[in-house]
């Protein structure tokens, strides 16, 4: 069958001319299906809707009449109840194939072969399913099915008026509890906050599907499109974080969709079928939100949340329901509470009254968790059933830190937990007086704490910690939130900025570790696609060094960049000596262009490498002559070590830091670089930690870089610490090692009264 927009329509009029006579329920479903397989030329139309939790039939053509209301189902039983539970559609040319299919005898219908149902949905739930079937076995076309989506649309609202459906099915705080709750997500930005509860998006509540006037509904969404581009346009100029930052490239990004003409292009045709405006837009929005179900690529996944961003904003826009919660203003200490959240939408937020963030969705590569981490807002993610576990005002407490939220909590829990806050803040200004104190340890030696940045606006924190430097500039951070590969002038504004706010401060820049997690949708490897462990797979220099246009080009932004400072190059995953060569042999053709072009250079030029790669240990005494700086990257260096994906949540937390195996191999590391005019580091998380920075101190570490939030604590630790005392007691565990270092290392810290934890 060939079914065309002027069809849909006449089907969508046919259905709202019988709902609208007077006759009973009943009656009304029996023509629904009649209509429906007449205009689809279908041999079996029917209708499932829930009752009393169960998917009843309710009415049919072509099925036993007799198995009307007799005929019911589980949500998630057969292939109605599939759809129903993941509010998905299903297109078989053989359903008896399908691992859900159940066949019910008293229905007839086992002559049929094909099968294609969609749920028919209200507030974001299924209260029902339409389904259609043929004897032949085939695929049904995509028209058919836009149409069968488009028909189940009108029906949810007909058959919600007709009062069909269980009330409390639609009742969105039906689910809500009473009593105290915690629930488990996951860390997107760190941090505590206690507020109460507001939902970012009040419900729109659509009245009208069925448009008498397509044109008129058209210039309505044409006149919506002209509003939220301008919106988006005012965010992009007043966003405080600064001109040329990441958050502008994340903006740009979000208004690259606002323009996207394919996604007007889909409304237009809903329009066409014979639907509103409003009806429209939630029509397409429905088939996204079916879409990202079905894409497991993360990045792909965030992008298809900033178009239902937007999607919402322009459903508000276009119905005249404009009231956001920051629209509206924020009157209390608040957790906002959503399904997801676009960067753009958070940014209208007042941040002095905005405390957390907890999302139903979320991930850490979201463009909202750039912005939050910026904002300084803790946010936890992947919290199922939001809004049936919340209310709106419902006390909620944020654990950033350990990926929690207490709902609803009681005197008690609420005290505790602001007693925390309270320590956190006063452990936060007891470590910012120590800015501007270097950190010598008891017998003098100087200890270089430097921090870890991506983002720009990271680097003002050089200021607020007293770090003495930058001993890791993620530059795959400004790759991460552009929609695009970004352009070589921007490579190098970006890195200009970064060494202007520095100041004298040491920057070191890692050339791009992309790959792994951290894949791009504009660049891809074919290689790349079938790693089975992308961890250890094409990412970081190899895919830079395969990519040689990549690496040429943010070579010389960074030549660029530092222009008449000193240059700090770091290349990330080397794995052998000739790694090295080859990526320091693109800098120096480089050089050389921008020499034979008189293009200004910087005034010097130092390379160096992070050892994650346990392989170059063994070959570093060849490579250090030919090295200015050695950085351990100790959350890379600890998986390889292991065989323990990091990423993997049955064995990320089994190894620990402080195993023997990990301190000898990093104090063989530190025994190598003796006699070489080296600078040797460590990198990650390991350092920021008292205890472990504690035994890194003593196997000869002396630089460490380190979140921003850590470097008072670790200045803080530092002072309190003897390096020969350390170094005595290290040498004697690893010659020996005990039963458990970690224990025997926390007590050697207590008798001293160095505070670990």
């Amino acid at each position: 069958m060939a079914v065309s927009s002027t069809a849909a329509r006449s089907i969508l009029i046919r259905l709202q001319e019988t709902m609208a006579a007077r006759t009973h329920a009943q009656a009304k479903l029996n023509q629904v299906v009649e209509i429906i397989g007449e205009e689809l030329d279908s041999e079996v139309c029917s209708i499932y809707l829930l009752r009393e939790g169960m998917l009843e039939l309710y009415a049919t053509r072509g099925l036993n009449q007799a198995a009307v209301h007799v005929t019911r189902l589980g949500v998630g039983e057969g292939l109605t109840g599939t759809i129903a539970q993941n509010i998905e559609t299903l297109n078989l040319d053989e359903a008896a194939t399908h691992p859900e299919f159940q066949y019910r005898p008293e229905t007839g219908e086992e002559k049929f072969h094909s099968f294609a149902g969609v749920p028919i949905v209200r507030r974001e739930r299924a209260v029902g399913v339409l389904t259609v079937q043929h004897t032949e076995p085939r695929r049904y076309a995509e028209v058919e099915i836009v149409a069968l989506q488009t028909v189940a649309m009108v029906l949810a609202e007909l058959i919600n008026n007709a009062g069909m459906v269980d009330a409390e099915a639609l009742d969105e705080d039906s689910e809500a509890r009473t009593g105290t709750e915690v629930v488990t997500g996951l860390k997107l930005v760190k941090g505590l906050a206690i507020g109460q509860a507001v939902f970012h998006q009040p419900r729109v509540t659509i009245e009208q599907t069925v448009a008498e006037d397509t044109e008129a509904e058209r210039q309505r969404v044409y006149l919506a499109f002209d509003r939220m581009r301008e919106q988006i346009d005012q965010m992009s100029n007043q966003a405080e974080f600064g001109v040329g930052g990441e958050h502008e490239q994340v903006l740009e990004t979000y208004k690259m969709f606002a323009y996207d003409e394919g996604w007007a292009r889909r409304i237009n045709e809903a329009i066409d079928s014979g639907l509103t405006a409003e009806a429209a837009i939630e029509r397409v929005q429905q088939r996204t939100r079916m879409r990202m179900r079905e894409i497991s690529d993360p990045l792909l996944q965030d992008r298809m949340h900033d178009l239902e961003d937007l999607a919402n904003r322009l459903i508000r826009i276009v119905s005249g329901q404009l009231g956001t919660a920051a629209q509206k203003g924020l009157t209390k200490d608040t957790i906002l509470v959503a399904k997801n959240l676009g960067p753009a939408e958070l940014l209208e937020y007042d941040k002095r009254r905005l405390k957390g963030v907890v999302l139903e969705q979320g991930s850490l590569t979201a463009h909202v968790v750039i912005v939050a981490r910026a904002m300084g807002v803790p946010v936890v993610g992947r919290i199922r059933n939001l809004r049936g576990l919340v209310r709106d005002g419902d006390t909620l407490l944020v654990d950033g830190d350990a990926g929690t939220v207490t709902m609803r909590p009681g005197h008690g829990v609420l005290d505790a937990f602001e007693a925390r806050v309270t320590a956190s803040k006063r452990r936060e200004a007891s470590y910012a007086r120590l800015r501007d104190v270097e950190p010598f340890t008891r017998d003098g030696e100087r200890i270089e704490v430097m921090m870890n940045a991506g983002l720009r606006d990271d680097v003002a924190m050089l200021q607020v910690t007293g770090a003495d430097g930058i001993g890791l500039y993620r530059t795959e951070f400004q790759f991460l939130v552009s929609a695009q590969l970004p352009q070589r002038e921007r490579q190098a504004r970006l890195y200009r900025d970064v060494l202007d706010t520095a100041g004298r401060k040491t920057v070191i820049f890692r050339t791009v570790d992309i790959g792994g997690d951290k894949s791009l949708p504009y660049l891809r490897s074919d290689v790349a696609k079938e790693d089975e462990n992308p961890a250890m797979g094409w990412r970081a220099l190899r895919l830079a060094l395969e990519r040689e246009g990549l690496m040429k080009v943010q070579a010389r932004a960074l030549l660029e960049g530092a222009a008449g400072r000193d240059l700090n190059v770091m290349f990330p995953m080397v794995s052998e000596p000739w790694e090295f060569d080859a990526a320091k042999e693109v800098f120096t053709s480089q050089i050389a262009f921008l020499k034979q072009h008189k293009h200004p250079l910087p005034n010097a030029i130092r390379y160096g490498v992070m050892l994650e790669v346990p392989s170059l240990a063994e070959t570093l005494d060849l490579l250090l002559p030919r090295l200015s700086f050695v950085s351990i990257g100790t959350n890379d260096l600890t998986q390889f070590l292991f065989a323990a994906d990091r990423a993997n949540p049955m064995l990320a937390e089994r190894y620990d830091w402080l195993s023997p195996s990990i301190l000898r191999f990093l104090r063989r590391v530190v025994q190598s670089c003796v006699g070489y005019k080296i600078d040797l580091g460590v990198c990650g998380e390991m350092g920021g930690r008292r205890l472990e920075a504690l035994a890194l101190l003593g196997i000869g570490i002396r630089r460490l870089s380190i979140t921003p939030a850590s470097v008072g604590r670790i200045k803080e630790l530092v002072r309190k610490v003897d390096t020969r005392e350390i170094t005595e007691a290290m040498s004697g565990w690893l010659a020996n090692p005990p039963e458990d270092l970690r224990a025997e290392l926390q007590a050697w810290a207590e008798a001293r009264e160095i505070e670990v934890e």
